[in-house]
């Protein structure tokens, strides 16, 4: 964000009372250019349309589940609906915030926003991807949805990749299974792929940043070419990725396809504890991904896979 304003004196940043310890830079780099709104959080999306109407390119920030829920009715009629030059970035994706409850766990933000019109909906797995979409956002004409974890993701990848608006990337090649990852799911994705490789399947990972719009290219030649494909994100299965994925095979692909999603289910976690906690109940840890895998594509250990 420093770095974009520094190039482009239109970026404001906006914030609902939240970001301390990681805004402050910016407010102290550019004051004129930051407002805390306070716990107002519509208001926050309506005082973005306006300086976007103005000729300026808003970043509101909150927690995902705040700016996502508490402005919904803002964000489709005043941004999205004037396709106006909005940015929103919500922290905590999925079960990032795991401890404080459904309120803050945003397992369902991903399918609202994709059905909104006109709205760019984005969710780097890395550090470096998150930079990539970034730059592109500012590049972009129009309202993007930005959905970020919270802090230390690793670096997955391991060269810059051409990262355009609706376009993936592909981490390693296979033959026998795509596993296709979004947002804070792509390292899990990653150690899952190297443990089958290890018991002899030949996995291709894909990192899906933007789920909308989707690269049905990718998606294509993936069914074509492995003839299973397999989602992973840290989101309720409908709505998100696996859902964007089942339309392209469903609308896009005549041949024969294994498909799986492996998501949370459609309910609110009743459990509390730490995330990698919530994962391991949910299928989503490195050992429940695999599980998935095996029993959806019919691994036999070293074997491969079945005929």
């Amino acid at each position: 964000m420093i770095a974009l304003a520094r190039e482009d004196e239109r970026i404001y940043l906006l914030t609902g009372d939240l970001g301390y310890s990681v805004l402050e830079e910016f407010r102290d780099a550019f004051k004129n250019r930051f407002y805390n709104v306070g716990v107002a959080e519509a208001n926050m999306a309506g005082v973005a349309a306006g300086l976007a109407l103005s000729g300026k390119i808003p970043y509101i920030y909150s927690i995902a589940t705040f700016v996502v829920m508490r402005c919904l009715e803002q964000i489709r009629n005043d941004i999205c609906y004037q396709n106006l030059n909005v940015k929103i970035i919500g922290v905590g994706a999925g079960l990032s915030y795991s401890l404080y409850g459904a309120s803050h766990q945003s397992i369902d933000d991903v399918g609202v926003m994709r059905s909104l019109p006109n709205l760019v909906v984005a969710c780097p797995g890395d550090p470096l991807e998150t930079e990539l979409v970034m730059q592109e956002s500012r590049r972009h004409q129009g309202p993007v949805y930005i959905r970020l974890a919270t802090k230390g993701e690793p670096v997955i990848h391991t060269s810059r990749p051409e990262l355009p608006v609706g376009r993936g990337a592909v981490l390693r090649e296979g033959k026998d299974l795509t596993l296709i990852a979004t947002g804070n799911m792509l390292e899990n994705a990653q150690l899952a792929a190297r443990e089958l490789e290890a018991q002899g399947l030949s996995v291709r990972l894909i990192s899906m940043p933007y789920v909308k719009p989707l690269d049905r290219d990718l998606i294509r030649k993936a069914v074509k070419e492995t003839g299973r494909v397999v989602s992973v994100e840290e989101h309720c299965a409908t709505g998100g990725l696996g859902s964007a994925i089942a339309e392209v095979i469903a609308e896009e692909c005549p041949a024969r396809v294994v498909f799986k999603r492996i998501a949370l289910p459609d309910k609110f976690p009743p459990e509390v504890g730490g995330r990698a906690y919530l994962r391991e109940i949910y299928g989503l840890s490195v050992s429940g991904i695999m599980k998935t895998i095996n029993e959806a594509c019919g691994i036999k250990g070293k074997r491969g896979v079945k005929p």
